[in-house]
C-alpha cells in the first residue's frame, strides 16, 4: 500500500511557528548588532540545523561551545515568545487519526533540537502518533542533503520511495526528494510560488486526505 510511511518535518509543519523563530532571530541579531534579512531566514536559515545556521549567521566555523550558547540564547527567546500560543497546524490531529486508522507508520524528521521538541509535545500531545523522531543530534549532514529522511524511512522499516514527506522549507523540500520521497509542501512560511519542486502544495491539513496521499503515487 503507499505510501508505506509518512514523514513529517516539526517547524512550519506540525506547527506554524516560523513567525516567531523570526522574531527570535530578528532579537538575535540586534543583540549581536547585525542586520536581519527576511529572504536570507527563507533561503540559509530555515528549516537547516543550529550548527550550519550559527556558522553561517556570524560567516566563520564557531566552536562547539560557542554554538551551544548561541543556540541556548536564541531558541531560549523562541520559547518564551511562542508558548502562549502554541497549537497544531489546522486540521493536524484529524488526519494524524485518518493515518492511525489505516495503520500507516508515521515519523518525524526536524533539524531542530531536543528542548524545542519536547517543548512542542509538552504543549500539545501528539507524540504517542509516531513511530520514532530523528533529530539533529542523529545526523551529520543536516537537509538539503537527504540523511535525515533515508533515517526516518529506516526507523519505520520503510522504503524511502514509497514514503510522503510533509515540510515547509526549501531545504526540507529538498532533502526529501534526494532521498526519493514524494513531498506534500505547507505555504506556513513559503508562498506556492517558492514550493514549486514540492508534488503537492497545501495550506494545511484540511486540505489533504489519504486518499490524495495516494494519487501521488
Amino acid at each position: 500500500m503507499f505510501p508505506q510511511a509518512v514523514i513529517f518535518d516539526l517547524d512550519g509543519t506540525l506547527v506554524d511557528n516560523n513567525p516567531y523563530h523570526i522574531e527570535a532571530f530578528k532579537e538575535f541579531y540586534q543583540k549581536t548588532g547585525k542586520a536581519f534579512s527576511l529572504e536570507e531566514y527563507k533561503q540559509h536559515i530555515n528549516g537547516r540545523m543550529n550548527r550550519e545556521i550559527f556558522n553561517y549567521v556570524f560567516n566563520t566555523t564557531l566552536s562547539p561551545e560557542e554554538i551551544e550558547k548561541y543556540t541556548n540564547e536564541k531558541e531560549g527567546l523562541y520559547r518564551e515568545l511562542y508558548a502562549p500560543h502554541i497549537k497544531p497546524v489546522n486540521g493536524l490531529i484529524d488526519f494524524l487519526n485518518e493515518l492511525e486508522k489505516a495503520k500507516i507508520p508515521k515519523a518525524v524528521a526536524t533539524s531542530g533540537i531536543i528542548p524545542n521538541i519536547n517543548f512542542m509535545f509538552e504543549h500539545i500531545p501528539i507524540r504517542d502518533y509516531f513511530l520514532s523522531v530523528i533529530d539533529s543530534t542523529q545526523i551529520k549532514t543536516g537537509k538539503p542533503h537527504p540523511e535525515i529522511f533515508l533515517k526516518a524511512a529506516i526507523s519505520v522499516n520503510a522504503v524511502p520511495s514509497e514514503c510522503v514527506a510533509f515540510e515547509d522549507s526549501l531545504a526540507g523540500i529538498q532533502s526529501a526528494k534526494a532521498a526519493g520521497m514524494k513531498v506534500v509542501a505547507l505555504t506556513t512560511t513559503h508562498t506556492a510560488e517558492d514550493l514549486h519542486d514540492a508534488d503537492l502544495i497545501i495550506k494545511d491539513y484540511t486540505e489533504i486526505s489519504l486518499v490524495k496521499l495516494q494519487q501521488l503515487k
